[in-house]
């Protein structure tokens, strides 16, 4: 039988506590493949002294110090501590390979596709979503991510407000548009859904999750509605709906 395996993920003050993306790939994925976890939840200003309490390793930032990410997944069943969503997936895949989430042996493509997302679409229009992430944090968060989001794209977030939303929209309208058009069917591998869908799912919940109702309300407008559908397939596929 499957112990219980252990995600780590960020407190906020909505209801329903989930907020952030990139923990929110591998509680999909859990659910998705029908492993038993518990979620432990730390406040973003916690961070850096929860994960070296239990002994996960740190990134770099741009400026050379260490940072210590969320999320982090431990498994009492074989003993490892993974960092980073992507890996916790592929590590996912490789231990508890039924219901795969990289079908059709495309783990390298799906990585390019990660990587291809985040650089094209997310992260030239991130600062405005920062901001409203700010909205949901405590005080001490905010302060601390504030702090270490500023070594990565300097302050203020909030002046390039239209900017960071035309970018945003031309890149779900055009570009990830265009990337689900190459097949037939509603995920991104035509009619086999994979880790790809997650990854844009997730964003998604993001937008969904901090950003003010009206805004929300324009990207679920973009390409007949297709983005919040495509949110509520994932959801409910990954039975999270």
């Amino acid at each position: 039988m499957t112990q219980t395996l252990v995600l780590y993920d960020i407190v906020s003050n909505l209801p329903g506590i989930s907020w952030s993306p990139n923990p929110a790939k591998p509680r999909f994925v859990l659910s998705y493949k029908g492993l038993p976890f518990v979620t432990v939840w730390v406040e973003y200003a916690d961070i850096s002294i929860a994960m070296q309490a239990i002994g996960a390793k740190p990134d770099k930032r741009l400026d050379g110090t260490d940072v210590y990410p969320i999320p982090v997944l431990s498994d009492p069943n074989t003993g490892a501590l993974i960092t980073d969503s992507l890996e916790i997936t592929s590590y996912l895949e490789k231990t508890y390979p039924e219901k795969p989430i990289f079908p059709n042996n495309s783990e390298s493509a799906i990585r390019e596709f990660n990587s291809a997302h985040l650089d094209q679409i997310i992260t030239p229009s991130i600062k405005s979503i920062w901001v409203r992430s700010t909205e949901i944090m405590s005080p001490a968060s905010v302060k601390f991510f504030t702090k270490a989001r500023s070594i990565d794209i300097a302050l203020p977030w909030d002046k390039s407000y239209d900017e960071d939303w035309a970018l945003l929209e031309k890149g779900y309208k055009n570009t990830v548009y265009e990337w689900y058009q190459k097949t037939d069917g509603k995920w991104f591998m035509g009619d086999t859904f994979s880790y790809a869908d997650i990854v844009v799912a997730c964003y998604l919940l993001w937008f969904k999750r901090v950003l003010k109702e009206d805004e929300w309300a324009r990207i679920s407008s973009w390409n007949g509605g297709k983005w919040a559908q495509l949110l509520a397939d994932v959801e409910k596929k990954c039975k999270l709906a």
